[in-house]
C-alpha cells in the first residue's frame, strides 16, 4: 500500500495488515501464475499424491498448531523485521537532509529511493524461477540478498558522514545511489521471503504469515525510522534519556548502519548453515511448488495489460493520486523546515498504529459489496481537502513556534490532521484492494492482483517525485538590501548575499502546488472519478483475461 504519511516521508513501500493476506505482498509467487491465492489449488494437485501415504497416519496424528511451528513463525518475523529496518532508515534520510537544507530538487532526486518496492514485479519471476536447488530455491536469492544488505550498510556506516556533511553540501546523488540499492536488496528479499513463507509454514499455520509480514515489516519500519530519529536527536536524548546534557544523540547514523549490518551479516550466516528449506516436521505435509517460466509470467503480464477493461482501469490508478501529491510528499519537509523537530513528527505516528489496525477492518464491511470503488469515489473529495488543511498548518506553524518549541495543543492538531487524513486514506486503499480482488480472473489470481497493485503504488510515487521537483520552481524569492540582485537561482542567491543582502521568499510553491494539486484532483474526481465507478458495472467477463481462458 502507499505509505503517504507525511510523518515519516513517503516511503513507497505497500503497509501490511495484520491479519489480512494482501496479494500485492506476495509477488514472490506470481512467477508460476499466481500467488497465495494459487496455494489451494497446488495443495489439491498434492492431495491425491499425500492421501494414500498418509490416510493411516492421519488417524494417530495430532493435527500440528502453532506451538510445533514456533520457531519457523518467529524466524519469518525476524526476516521481515530486517527487511524494515533499511526501509525505515530511507525514510529519516528525506528529514535529516531538509534539517541540512537541501533543495526541494534534491529531495526529489532522493525519492526515487522509494520506487523499488513498486516495481518488484518487473523481476519478481526471475527470483521465482532462477535457484540453486541444491541450497533451496528461496536461499539462493535470500542468503546473497542480505548478505549485499549487512556489506552496503558497513560501508556506508564508514561513508555516510562525508556523504552528509560534505563542504558543498550533502552529496545527495551518491546518498540516492546506495539506498537505491538497500532499497532494490530489501525488494528482492521481500519476494524470497514472501515465497518461503508459503512453504516454510504448514497449511494449517500458513494464515500466521501474512501477520508476521505485517508485524515483522512495520516493527522494523519502526526501528529503522522512529527510534532512531528519536536517538540520534541530541534534544530528544538530553530531555527525556539523559541526566546530564550532551550535544549529541545516543547513537549517531553511522553507529546504526554499523550495527544492523553487522547483525544482518551474523543472522544470515545463522540462516544458511541452520536453516534448511524444505523441512517437513510430523503432521506437516509437502507441498511440490511449480514454476512457471519467466517468458511466460511476461506475456501473461502483458496480455492482461493489453485487456480494455484493465488498460482504462491501470490508466485511473496512475493518475488518481496526483490531487494529493503536494500534502503527501511535502508537507512533512515544509513542517522540518518551519522548525518542527524531525525527531517528534516520527514520534506522532506511533500513537496512530492502533487505528492503522482498526481502520481496515471497520472500512472492509463497507467495501464488501458488488460496489466497492463507491467508498474510494466519497473519500476523494474529503482527502482534497485535508490536502488544503495540511498547506493551511504549515502557514500557521511558524506563528505558534515559542523558545522552549511548540505547546502541547499544536501537536495535538497535528495529531488530529494525521488521523482524519488515515481515515480518507485507508478508505480509498481499502475500497481499491477490495475491488482489485473483485475483477481478478481467478484462474490467475496472483498475477492478475499483483499487477494492479503494482500500478497503484506507482500512481503514488510518480507525483510525489514530481511535486517535490516543482517545489523549488514554483518558489519565487526576492533579494533585499542589495540593489539589483535576484535570487532567481543558487548563483544569484549566492552574489545576492555577497552583496548585503538576504533573499526572502514571497511565494511559497508549496502553496502553490497545494491549490494546483486539489484544483487537478476535483477536476479527476468530477470526470474520472465516475469513470472508475462505471468500471464496476462492467461484466465479469470484461476482466477475464483471453490468453488463460482460452
Amino acid at each position: 500500500m502507499e505509505h503517504s504519511d507525511f510523518m515519516t516521508h513517503t516511503n513507497g513501500r505497500q503497509r501490511k495488515m495484520a491479519g489480512a493476506t494482501l496479494p500485492s505482498e506476495n509477488m514472490t509467487d506470481m512467477g508460476r501464475g499466481e500467488m497465495s491465492s494459487s496455494e489451494p489449488e497446488v495443495e489439491e494437485e498434492a492431495e491425491g499424491l499425500i492421501r494414500g501415504s498418509d490416510s493411516e497416519d492421519r488417524r494417530h496424528r495430532v493435527r500440528p498448531g502453532i506451538r510445533g511451528e514456533l520457531g519457523n513463525v518467529l524466524l519469518l518475523l525476524f526476516l521481515y523485521v530486517l527487511q524494515g529496518i533499511p526501509l525505515g532508515l530511507a525514510g529519516s534520510i528525506p528529514l535529516i537532509l531538509q534539517s541540512k537544507s537541501v533543495s526541494y530538487k534534491d529531495q526529489a532526486f532522493f525519492s526515487f529511493v522509494f520506487w523499488p518496492f513498486s516495481l518488484k514485479l518487473l523481476w519478481a519471476p526471475l527470483v521465482d524461477a532462477l535457484y540453486f536447488s541444491r541450497f533451496g530455491r528461496r536461499k539462493s536469492w535470500l542468503v546473497p540478498t542480505q548478505y549485499l544488505l549487512g556489506l552496503f550498510m558497513i560501508y556506508l556506516s564508514m561513508t555516510v558522514n562525508s556523504l552528509l556533511q560534505s563542504e558543498g553540501g550533502p552529496k545527495v546523488v551518491m546518498l540516492t545511489a546506495v539506498f537505491f540499492m538497500l532499497a532494490f536488496l530489501a525488494a528482492t528479499q521481500d519476494i524470497a521471503v514472501d515465497g518461503w513463507a508459503l512453504t516454510m509454514l504448514s497449511r494449517e499455520n500458513v494464515g500466521y504469515a501474512s501477520t508476521c509480514n505485517s508485524v515483522g515489516q512495520t516493527a522494523g519500519y519502526f526501528l529503522g525510522n522512529v527510534l532512531f530519529l528519536a536517538l540520534e536527536s541530541a534534544d530528544f536524548c538530553n530531555k527525556y534519556l539523559r541526566v546530564e546534557p550532551k550535544d549529541t544523540g545516543i547513537v549517531t547514523l553511522a553507529d546504526f548502519l554499523f550495527f544492523w549490518g553487522i547483525v544482518f551479516l551474523i543472522s544470515t550466516t545463522l540462516v544458511a548453515i541452520i536453516k534448511k528449506e524444505n523441512e517437513h516436521g510430523n503432521g506437516k505435509r509437502k507441498v511440490q511448488e511449480e514454476t512457471q517460466g519467466v517468458m511466460e509470467t511476461y506475456k501473461l503480464l502483458f496480455s492482461i495489460i493489453k485487456m480494455p477493461t484493465v488498460f482504462t482501469f491501470c490508466a485511473l490508478l496512475l493518475t488518481a493520486k496526483i490531487g494529493f501529491s503536494a500534502a503527501d510528499a511535502v508537507t512533512g519537509l515544509k513542517l522540518v523546515e518551519a522548525g518542527v523537530p524531525k525527531e517528534q513528527l516520527a514520534l506522532l505516528a506511533v500513537p496512530m498504529v492502533p487505528l492503522q489496525i482498526l481502520l481496515p477492518v471497520i472500512i472492509s464491511k463497507y467495501t464488501a459489496g458488488p460496489r466497492p470503488l463507491d467508498i474510494f469515489y466519497k473519500a476523494f473529495p474529503f482527502r482534497l481537502l485535508i490536502g488544503l488543511e495540511y498547506a493551511l498548518l504549515v502557514w500557521w506553524t511558524p506563528s505558534v513556534k515559542q523558545e522552549g518549541g511548540f505547546p502541547v495543543y499544536y501537536y495535538a492538531l497535528v495529531l488530529l490532521s494525521y488521523a482524519l487524513h488515515q481515515v480518507a486514506l485507508y478508505s480509498m486503499y481499502v475500497a481499491c484492494m477490495a475491488f482489485h480482488a473483485k475483477v481478478s480472473d481467478p484462474l490467475i489470481g496472483g498475477t492478475y492482483m499483483t499487477l494492479l497493485n503494482t500500478v497503484t503504488n506507482l500512481g503514488g510515487n510518480w507525483p510525489s517525485t514530481v511535486a517535490l521537483w516543482m517545489v523549488d520552481p514554483l518558489t519565487s524569492k526576492e533579494c533585499q538590501g542589495a540593489v539589483g540582485q535576484s535570487c532567481g537561482s543558487p548563483e544569484e542567491a549566492g552574489l545576492c548575499v555577497k552583496e548585503g543582502g538576504v533573499c526572502v521568499t514571497t511565494l511559497d510553491g508549496y502553496y502553490v502546488e497545494s491549490v494546483v494539486c486539489v484544483v487537478i484532483g476535483l477536476a479527476w474526481w468530477v470526470w474520472l472519478g465516475k469513470k472508475m465507478r462505471r468500471l464496476q458495472e462492467q461484466s465479469p467477463a470484461a476482466w477475464r483475461c483471453r490468453a488463460v481462458t482460452g
